[in-house]
């Protein structure tokens, strides 16, 4: 059942949300060359909890660590550890926090020192997929309007959209209705009504969209190898203009 969000929930999304862009910078300026992706979970973790919230990954489902960090062809749910980055890899960060019993969810992908003009064009291709389908987050329209958004830009720019994950709605929990895939012919879905909050994120491959999950039983990867990325906000459909209640790019 889709949940429609109080101004008290949605207030305490607000600050979940606020918390997670504010991990989401941590990682941005951490990262360079020689780090490990452990390295970076733990500084998440630490700014989560600081501020006073709960890391929303941690022991989600038995996922061991705050953020899942995923690296080059690593498409999601990538396990921190230590694994050092280096010059050229591109690293794609998730994470949420708990306020109140409220969840806020981000992602990005971040360039390690130079990277290929392909992969940098990878990771400003996603991010505006993610804008393309967030004019169609508003009441009235539909959640396949918002995947056909994505698809489209991504598809035109010669990338292709993970299939086997999705997008989802989000507030007393991390995952909650409805499905948003990233593919799709408009016009279909659940319509959005005002009070609904979401969680859209484009995963975007440099070649095919088939993926597989690594024997850790967490990692997907691409099944060709080649790099993907991932961009994610947490957002408030509304009578006007959508939300971000997750727009750690705009506090930075």
């Amino acid at each position: 059942m889709i949940q429609i969000k109080s101004p008290r929930e949605i207030d305490a999304m607000r600050r979940a949300g606020e918390i997670t862009g504010k991990a989401l910078i941590t990682a941005q300026h951490i990262i360079e060359p020689g780090i490990m992706t452990g390295q970076v979970d733990a500084e998440i973790r630490k700014t989560i909890e600081k501020a006073g919230a709960i890391p929303a990954f941690l022991g989600y489902g038995g996922f061991p660590k705050s953020a899942c960090v995923s690296v080059n062809e690593e498409v999601i749910h990538g396990i921190p550890g230590k694994r050092v980055l280096r010059e050229g890899d591109i690293v794609s960060v998730d994470v949420g926090a708990i306020w109140n019993g409220l969840y806020g969810d981000a992602a990005a992908t971040f360039p390690v020192g130079n990277v290929s003009e392909e992969a940098a064009r990878l990771i400003r291709v996603t991010r505006e997929s993610f804008y393309k389908g967030l004019a169609f987050m508003r009441e009235g329209c539909r959640v396949s309007d918002i995947s056909h958004a994505v698809q489209i830009h991504a598809e035109q720019a010669g990338f292709s959209l993970v299939r086997d994950w999705t997008g989802h709605g989000v507030g007393t929990q991390l995952h909650e209705a409805p499905e948003i895939p990233n593919f799709g012919e408009p016009g279909r879905g659940p319509r959005l009504f005002r009070g609904m909050t979401l969680a859209v994120e484009p995963m975007v491959n440099a070649g095919g969209f088939k993926v597989k999950v690594l024997r850790d039983g967490w990692t997907v990867v691409t099944q060709d190898g080649a790099l993907s990325a991932h961009y994610e906000h947490t957002v408030l459909v509304t009578g006007d203009v959508p939300e971000l209640l997750t727009a750690w790019e705009e506090i930075a």
